[in-house]
């Protein structure tokens, strides 16, 4: 992983809210959260919609479902 250094104005408001929701401490460990929140919830939201259309799945194919395990 790279990393980048850089000069950004930030609402500081906007931050202490953020770091209480986070449970943060500094304005780096924030930001690194919440860029990955934002990659955890892509992921879940491309997730859900995989799901919702049964993409990658054999739910329908007879053949598959014949050796899923039952009780």
């Amino acid at each position: 992983m790279s990393n980048r250094k850089t000069s950004v104005l930030i609402d500081e408001e906007l931050l202490v809210a953020v770091k209480a929701v986070l449970n943060t401490k500094t304005v780096k460990d924030t930001i690194e959260r919440a860029f990955l929140e934002v990659l955890r919830a892509k992921a879940r939201e491309e997730e859900v919609e995989a799901l919702s259309i049964q993409k990658g799945m054999e739910l329908n194919d007879d053949e598959v479902m014949s050796r899923a395990w039952r009780h």
